[in-house]
Parts: C-alpha cells; sequence; structure tokens
C-alpha cells in the first residue's frame, strides 16, 4: 500500500509473521524496490513494514525506514 502525503510517500508492507518470518516485511520492500516509482528531488520516501500474528490477531512488529 502507498500514501501520498504532501511532500511524502509512505510505502506500507503487511505480513503474518508466522508464514514470512520475523523482519519479512521490511524485506520484502527492500528485496523488491516498491520505493523506486514514488523517488524524486522533492519526494520523501518511507517504508513501513507492518508484521500481525495469526495467533494473537495483533500487530507484532512494526518497522520504518528512509528510502
Amino acid at each position: 500500500m502507498a500514501v501520498r502525503f504532501a511532500d511524502r510517500v509512505y510505502v506500507f508492507e503487511f505480513k503474518v509473521v508466522e508464514q514470512a518470518g520475523d523482519g519479512g516485511a521490511m524485506a520484502q520492500l527492500e528485496e523488491r524496490r516498491y520505493a523506486d516509482k514514488y523517488r524524486s528531488p522533492d519526494v520523501r520516501v518511507h517504508l513501513v513494514g507492518v508484521e500481525f500474528s495469526s495467533a494473537s490477531r495483533n500487530v507484532v512488529a512494526f518497522q520504518h525506514a528512509a528510502a
């Protein structure tokens, strides 16, 4: 999911931790280079990895990185 807000773009990836493993959301954002199409000199891009647990039915990890 990508959200544009003013001069920023937030690119989100959501994963179920039991299926993807710890850090899977951020790893996919970086490996597949989802942020590349939003890059420009006047746009700040942020990567946000959100991981859910199917067992606890809750967010268990959240990572952010400027891209």
